[in-house]
C-alpha cells in the first residue's frame, strides 16, 4: 500500500497561507474553511460565494463536450480486508463527486452530498497547479520568466530573504526562507500571517517582509502556502490582469468550461494563488485533460513547449512518497496529482490518457487512511479504464 505519511505531513493541510483569516467573509459570522462541521461543509462547499467573497472566472460560449464513452466501469478495491464498490466509497468518505475520462470520454460519473452535476464545489489547494499552469501561459505570453528574480515583480521583497530567489524556486516550494506552517500552533508563521497589523500595503507581502533566509534558494523544499499567493500576485502584476480574468482568457474560455468558477480573494481583492477555486465537477475533468492535451486549447497553445513535462515530473526532492514535486504538481505512481484538503484530487495518468477527478467532505483535512484509501481507489479506477479499452 501506498505510504503518504510525509506527503500528509506537508499536503494534507494544504490550504496554509493565511490560514482561516485569509478568507473575506461576506458577513461577519461566517465560519472558517478550515474548521466546518459535515453540516457546514454540505451547504458550503459547494457555494462558497454565498460565504466568503469571490471572484469569477468567466467561461466563453462555448462548451467542450465530454461524452459518455461506449461501456462504463463500475470497479471495486480490497483495502485491509473490506471490498469496496465505488458507491460504498463514495458514501464512507463523504465523496461529493468522483469522474472518470479516458480520451476525453466519461466511463464514470457518480454524485453524493446531494450535489448534483451543476453544482461546483471547492478547490483548496488543487488551485495551486491552476496558478502553476498560469504561471506557464504568462511564460507563453512573454510576461513572465520563471528564472527571473522575484524582486522583478515584488519589488517590495528587496532587501528581504527573498532577495536572490526566483519564480522557478515558489512554484517548487525551494525558496529557502524559513517558515512554520504548523497549523497546530497558534504562534506558527501560517497563524500570524493574516494578522492585521495596520501597516499599508498586502498583508502577506508585509509578513513575508519579515521572515528571515534559512537555506539557500533552490536546494530545499519546503512547504509554504503563503509563496503560492506570491505566485498568484505575480501572475497578475506580469500580465496586468486579475488572476481570475487572465484564467478565464487563458483557460475557461478556450477551453470551454461549462459554467463560470470562482475563486476566493484576499482582503485586498486578489485571487488567492495557493487556494480555493469553485468549479463542477467535470470542469475539474476538463483542467485535467487541458494537461493531458498539452495545454492546448481552441487549436492554439496556450503553454510553452515541453512546460507540462517539466511541471509535472520531479524537479526537486521532497522527501515524499512516490518522491519529488513539480511546479505545485505532486506526483503519483505512473502520473502527477493536483491535491486539496478534505479529499480534492485531479489525478492524471499521461500514457493512459486517464483523468480522475475527485471531491470530497472528508472528516478532517488529510488523515492518511483517506489519502491511501483515495490513492487506491483511483488506481482501481485506472486498471479498470485500461481494461475497458476495445
Amino acid at each position: 500500500m501506498l505510504k503518504l505519511g510525509w506527503l500528509v505531513a506537508m499536503a494534507g493541510l494544504l490550504l496554509g497561507a493565511s490560514g482561516a483569516g485569509a478568507q473575506v467573509p461576506i458577513g461577519s459570522a461566517a465560519p472558517s474553511l478550515l474548521r466546518l462541521t459535515p453540516e457546514q461543509q454540505q451547504i458550503l462547499l459547494p457555494a462558497v460565494e454565498t460565504a466568503y467573497r469571490v471572484n469569477a472566472i468567466k467561461r466563453g460560449d462555448r462548451v467542450r463536450p465530454l461524452p459518455l464513452a461506449a461501456s462504463q466501469i463500475d470497479p471495486s478495491r480490497v483495502l485491509d480486508g473490506t471490498t469496496w464498490s465505488v458507491d460504498s466509497y463514495m458514501r464512507a468518505h463523504r465523496v461529493s463527486g468522483l469522474l472518470v475520462l479516458k480520451d476525453g470520454e466519461i466511463l464514470l460519473e457518480r454524485y453524493g452530498l446531494g450535489r448534483g452535476p451543476t453544482d461546483r464545489w471547492i478547490s483548496y489547494s488543487v488551485a495551486k497547479s491552476v496558478t502553476s499552469t498560469l504561471v506557464g501561459a504568462a511564460v507563453q505570453d512573454g510576461k513572465l520568466s520563471i528564472d527571473a528574480p522575484i524582486t522583478r515583480y515584488l519589488p517590495e521583497l528587496k532587501g528581504t530573504a527573498y532577495d536572490g530567489a526566483t519564480v522557478r524556486h515558489l512554484v517548487t516550494m525551494s525558496s529557502g526562507v524559513r517558515w512554520n506552517e504548523d497549523y497546530s500552533d497558534p504562534n506558527s508563521d501560517v497563524a500570524r500571517v493574516s494578522a492585521p497589523t495596520g501597516e499599508p500595503g498586502h498583508p502577506i507581502l508585509n509578513y513575508l517582509k519579515k521572515v528571515p533566509r534559512e537555506h539557500a534558494p533552490g536546494t530545499t523544499f519546503h512547504y509554504n502556502t503563503a509563496e503560492t499567493d506570491l505566485v498568484g500576485l505575480i501572475v497578475s502584476r506580469a500580465t496586468g490582469e486579475a488572476l481570475a480574468d487572465y484564467a478565464s482568457r487563458k483557460i475557461w474560455k478556450p477551453y470551454g468550461m461549462e459554467r463560470d468558477a470562482n475563486w476566493l480573494v484576499d482582503a485586498q481583492g486578489h485571487e488567492r494563488g495557493g487556494c480555493c477555486i469553485s468549479m463542477t465537477l467535470r470542469d475539474y475533468a476538463r483542467f485535467g485533460q487541458f494537461m493531458l492535451e498539452g495545454g492546448i486549447a481552441d487549436g492554439k497553445r496556450i503553454l510553452p513547449d515541453g512546460w507540462i513535462d517539466k511541471a509535472t515530473t520531479p524537479q526537486i526532492t521532497n522527501g515524499a512518497r512516490p518522491p519529488g514535486y513539480g511546479y505545485f504538481w505532486w506526483m503519483r505512481p505512473q502520473g502527477y496529482a493536483a491535491l486539496g484538503i478534505f479529499g480534492q484530487a485531479i489525478v492524471i495518468y499521461p500514457r493512459e490518457r486517464i483523468v480522475v477527478a475527485f471531491n470530497s467532505a472528508w472528516p478532517s483535512a488529510g488523515d492518511e487512511t483517506l489519502w491511501v484509501a483515495q490513492s487506491a481507489v483511483a488506481d482501481a479506477l485506472r486498471l479498470a479504464a485500461m481494461r475497458s479499452e476495445p
